[in-house]
């Protein structure tokens, strides 16, 4: 009997089991069908909408600036060179590396003893050839009167003859008389002659004499020369460099000393492609007068100074490329030759054009303008400029539209964008160009948003997540940090 009831009440367990795991079989399968019924029913999904800072394109003039970097040079430079060998007797206080010197100061000298025997025999060799051409003067002299003594002696002979040669005619001479005339006659004219050549040696000895004066004369400045060459003056203000001489010291001829600069007048080289070259060319294809500025950098404070372009480089050196063009500086206060500085060249100016941040240019050479529903249009562009961080594009396809100075890679044609502009606009609409560093108002909603937006990204960290919770909190907000958590966190 007891076993009866027991297997009554196990078989009544076994079917309240049975139905209880059925049951669960039945809500098992309506919650997976309710599920599949809402899955499969249409969904309507809001459109992902993107913030993107914009301004308003207002066409420019605009001087486009070409940037290079060059090197300053001394206009004059002289290398000081020993003369003559010889030993060094004196040099000046100064003569030391960046000091400097006034024109006409005596950087050095170098002992004179040679230079002044030479002086001295040069004079005493002019002396005696001064001398011997006074002598040739008196022989001359001399040599005249005798062939004046000796043609006047030959008349008289002449006309003994002439006496004779009629006596004899007449009857009261003698052959022998006449004969005797002759021979007179004849040898007065010989003594004449040699008178003559007398003369012409006496001339032919002053020509002589003349032409040692003029030798000795010569040697005699030549030495006074090579006397005033032991001093060395500076030729101009300047300071030195490459200084090796001093006292005491033995140089040879042409040896160099030391070199003398002219800080006060420096010139920057520089290189320039060949196509910015071209820019700066006028119709005659010559070097326009173009502005240059010319700047240093030193430990951070820049020396800035104006200067001209006064030209280019003859030829282009072998293994170079472009145009090496060079320019005056108007002020040097606080530059040296051999200092690296940047050469910044203002072209011709460009009419109707717009500087963009180079991120508001596309690849294929676009910009995004703003339609009137904000959405995104890619407006092709003509590119003219690129200066560093920015752009110089033709404004006319874009004229009083507003485009997408910051594009990011989640922006394209036809994307809904809330645009962003710029606090003050009429910076803009003044000439003012356009720059991605646009600082923007937040109401508290839109602050809200954003904040949500950090708190519940997983792609920043939180020491990135606790800076850009603190940038938010302040009154304006930079509309590229705007564009960036969007991007990134999903807006």
């Amino acid at each position: 009997m007891r076993f009866l009831t027991r297997s009554l009440i196990g078989l009544a367990l076994l079917s309240l089991t049975l139905g209880l795991l059925g049951y669960g079989v039945l809500v098992l399968q309506s919650a997976l069908q309710d599920r599949a019924e809402r899955d499969a029913a249409p969904r309507s999904q809001r459109e992902r909408v993107y913030t993107a800072p914009v301004s308003r394109i207002v066409p420019q003039d605009i001087a486009p600036e070409l940037v290079a970097y060059g090197e300053l040079r001394s206009l004059r430079s002289v290398e000081l060179r020993a003369p003559a060998a010889g030993w060094i007797s004196e040099t000046h206080p100064d003569l030391r590396d960046g000091r400097t010197i006034r024109a006409g100061e005596v950087v050095l000298r170098i002992d004179p003893a040679g230079a002044e025997t030479a002086l001295a025999t040069a004079e005493a060799d002019l002396a005696e050839a001064e001398t011997v051409f006074a002598d040739a003067e008196r022989a001359y002299t001399l040599a005249q009167d005798e062939l004046a003594a000796a043609t006047a002696q030959a008349e008289l002979r002449f006309q003994a003859l002439t006496r004779q040669i009629d006596l004899r005619d007449r009857g009261f001479g003698s052959d022998a008389a006449v004969e005797t005339a002759a021979l007179a006659e004849a040898a007065i004219r010989q003594t004449v002659l040699a008178q003559r050549q007398a003369v012409a040696d006496a001339e032919t000895r002053i020509e002589q004499a003349q032409t040692d004066v003029a030798r000795q004369t010569i040697d005699l400045e030549d030495a006074r020369r090579q006397l005033a060459e032991t001093i060395i003056r500076a030729p101009f203000d300047g300071a030195f460099t490459n200084v090796s001489a001093e006292v005491g010291t033995r140089v040879s001829q042409a040896e160099q000393l030391a070199t003398l600069i002219d800080p006060s007048q420096l010139e920057a080289s520089f290189r320039l492609a060949s196509g910015q070259y071209l820019r700066l060319l006028t119709e005659d294809s010559d070097l326009s007068p173009a502005k240059v500025s010319i700047s240093l950098d030193v430990q951070g404070a820049d020396i800035v100074t104006n200067g001209a372009l006064t030209g280019v480089a003859a030829q282009v050196a072998e293994g170079l490329t472009g145009r090496q063009l060079f320019a005056t500086l108007e002020n040097t206060r606080g530059f040296q030759p051999g200092d690296f500085v940047t050469v910044t060249v203002t072209e011709p100016v460009l009419r109707e054009v717009v500087e963009l941040p180079a991120a508001a240019l596309t690849p294929d050479g676009a910009v995004m303008a703003l339609t009137n529903d904000d959405r995104l249009e890619a407006v092709p562009v003509t590119l003219l400029r690129r200066q560093g961080d920015f752009v110089l594009v033709d404004a006319k396809p874009v004229a009083d539209r507003e485009v997408v100075t910051q594009l990011t890679p989640v922006l394209g044609a036809g994307i809904k964008v809330r645009p962003i502009r710029p606090i003050d606009e009429t910076a803009n609409a003044t000439g003012a160009s356009v720059t991605s560093a646009t600082m923007v108002a937040l109401d508290d909603a839109r602050r809200a948003e954003l904040v949500a937006l950090v708190e519940r990204s997983t792609r920043f960290g939180q020491t990135a997540k606790d800076r850009l919770l603190t940038r938010l909190r302040q009154d304006e907000v930079p509309a590229e940090l705007i564009t960036r958590i969007e991007s990134r966190a999903g807006g």
